[in-house]
């Protein structure tokens, strides 16, 4: 059984950083893609950011070159830093894990390649 536990999230001023992990148990982080997702109040779930077993990145337009993601292999973990965050970001952040090969562009733009997920942890930045 895959699980995934997120942490590093918090509040922050604008133009803060925060590194957010995603620890993987049942599932070899960069076996497949993997990614980062957000949902703040009353809006829909949106990809922000995916990387694919060959490392390759991918990224929605209004977080490149602020936001990247990575993985640790030894550790099993996945990596979200971010930083000149915007109060926009504020949302909950998520990690998920395919199950495929897919590309980090395909995995981005495509929400059902996803298998599993992580409860979350919370971003909050102030103005």
């Amino acid at each position: 059984q895959v699980q995934l536990v997120e942490s590093g999230g918090g509040s922050v001023q604008s133009g803060g950083s925060l590194r957010l992990s995603c620890v993987a148990s049942g599932y070899r982080v960069g076996q497949y893609s993997m990614g980062w997702f957000r949902q703040a109040p009353g809006q829909e779930r949106e990809a922000v950011a995916t990387i694919d077993r060959g490392a390759s990145t991918s990224y929605i337009d209004s977080v490149k070159g602020r936001f990247t993601i990575s993985q640790d292999k030894d550790l099993n973990t996945l990596y979200l830093q971010m930083n000149n965050l915007k109060p926009e970001d504020t949302a909950m952040y998520s990690c998920a894990a395919a199950q495929a090969g897919w590309s980090s562009g395909y995995a981005l733009a495509n929400s059902d390649v996803w298998r599993a997920w992580g409860r979350g942890t919370q971003v909050t930045v102030s103005s």
